[in-house]
């Protein structure tokens, strides 16, 4: 879900924000070459104190060789990922409804923006308990308690079973909580998901997410659990700097690392997971330019029973944020 951005004109009024990114992505494996030019838009615009509108598309296309090694074709590819108004109806409670991101776990809600997530493409688990990743309903989320040392919040939702094209979702029913402390930086939580459509099924998972004050670190990671399979990622970036000199030389350079693994437990159809169980690594590097520009290449290897393959990936993206309209315009 997009963070409440707005630029304030003065102390009564509130511009709508259009943020997001743009980028470009390639990836080789097999000697084979697939290229993505992507744009997400992300639209924030408060109503009053209380209401915000969000939205936020993806666009983006596929180029790739006809049969692995002809002339290359491209087509191309849209999906409104959330539409929802937001109400923030006390302290404790926001009320949303419309079209929103299922909020399992950490990474499809956090951190799938290309301009947001270190590694190119999607951890193997996050098609469990995403339910296809989008979600159609109510959701409501706050904080049950906020102290000076730690904070725990809650997510719990509702979505209905969708067909229309473009705003497809499944029935089902779920939530998080997780304990954050702000002193250490430091998050730990769960996720419970029940699917409540043709086969019903439930998912688990929990995640942890840690950005120590002492060193220019990242460290997050995510378990899920469903009766199709069960696998966990681990990802790290440190950036070659002191965090007081992180923004400039070598500091803008991070070094970047994950591990993933996947188990089949049953087959399945149409849950987008591998058929096999497969294990992944992958490492890297990023270098954030001036001006929300950032360069990231990156090594995967994949090993699965049937086949070992290697993934080479790159990466550009550009980072922007501006009003809607000129201030003083309305």
């Amino acid at each position: 879900m997009a963070l409440l951005l707005t630029v304030t004109t003065n102390a009564q009024e509130a511009v709508p924000v259009v943020s997001g990114g743009v980028g470009f992505v390639s990836a080789t494996s097999k000697g084979t070459t697939t290229m993505q030019p992507v744009i997400a838009p992300v639209l924030s615009a408060p109503i009053g104190d209380r209401w915000l509108i969000e939205s936020r598309a993806d666009l983006r296309g596929f180029v790739f060789p006809q049969n692995g090694t002809g002339p290359y074709q491209a087509q191309f590819f849209d999906t409104l990922e959330y539409a929802q108004v937001d109400f923030l109806a006390t302290n404790w409670l926001t009320i949303s409804a419309g079209r929103f991101l299922t909020p399992f776990d950490i990474y499809n809600e956090r951190l799938g923006p290309v301009w947001i997530h270190k590694f190119i493409d999607a951890p193997i688990i996050v098609p469990i308990g995403t339910t296809q990743g989008y979600s159609d309903g109510v959701m409501f989320r706050g904080s049950l308690i906020s102290r000076d040392n730690y904070q725990i919040t809650y997510v719990t939702y509702f979505s209905t079973l969708s067909t229309i094209n473009k705003l497809e979702s499944q029935r089902s029913a779920g939530g998080r909580t997780s304990i954050f402390f702000p002193h250490k930086r430091l998050e730990i939580g769960a996720s419970y998901g029940r699917l409540l459509q043709s086969e019903r099924m439930n998912f688990e998972g929990v995640f942890f997410s840690w950005e120590p004050q002492a060193a220019a670190l990242d460290i997050k990671s995510e378990y899920a659990h469903s009766p199709h399979g069960q696998g966990y990622w681990f990802e790290t970036g440190y950036r070659l700097a002191k965090p007081s000199v992180i923004y400039t030389g070598l500091g803008r350079l991070e070094a970047i690392g994950r591990v993933q693994q996947f188990q089949r437990l049953k087959a399945g159809s149409g849950d987008s997971l591998p058929g096999l169980d497969t294990q992944r690594v992958d490492c890297g590097a990023q270098y954030y330019f001036p001006h929300e520009v950032r360069l990231t290449a990156t090594y995967g290897r994949q090993f699965t029973k049937s086949a070992n393959r290697n993934i080479w990936e790159f990466a550009l993206t550009y980072r922007f944020l501006f009003p809607a309209w000129p201030r003083g315009s309305q």
